[in-house]
């Protein structure tokens, strides 16, 4: 089982695809890292060697930033939004939609189920 930055890659994925399984990698950065290593795109993540997962995992801590410090940037990023008050810091506050989408209809997603008002007798 290939382990990397803290994340069991699927065993039965080609390698392009099992890095996407890890936080802040998509399909390009995949590419990349897979370029910058070496390795044949069509290899399977069950066929890498200790030596492959090394090198994979060294290139990602060192060049990328990804998992728990993606996410705690993240986080932070949304949270100095709120504290300046800003419109988008606002939207995240009040959890309705941020980037500018109506929320006459639809955004029952980011608003939750729909509260139906008490009806007087």
């Amino acid at each position: 089982m290939a382990r990397v930055v803290g994340v069991d890659l699927p065993k039965s994925k080609r390698v392009e695809i099992g890095l996407q399984s890890i936080y802040g990698i998509g399909p390009a950065v995949a590419k990349e890292i897979i370029e910058k290593t070496g390795l044949t795109p069509d290899l399977r993540v069950n066929d890498l060697t200790d030596e492959q997962v090394n090198t994979l995992s060294a290139v990602i801590q060192n060049d990328y930033k990804v998992e728990g410090d993606l996410r705690r940037e993240v986080t932070s990023n949304i949270k100095r939004l709120m504290e300046i008050n800003c419109y988008r810091g606002m939207r995240h506050k009040r959890s309705l939609p941020v980037r500018g989408q109506r929320t006459s209809t639809n955004a029952r997603t980011r608003k939750g189920p729909r509260r139906t008002a008490i009806k007087k007798k």
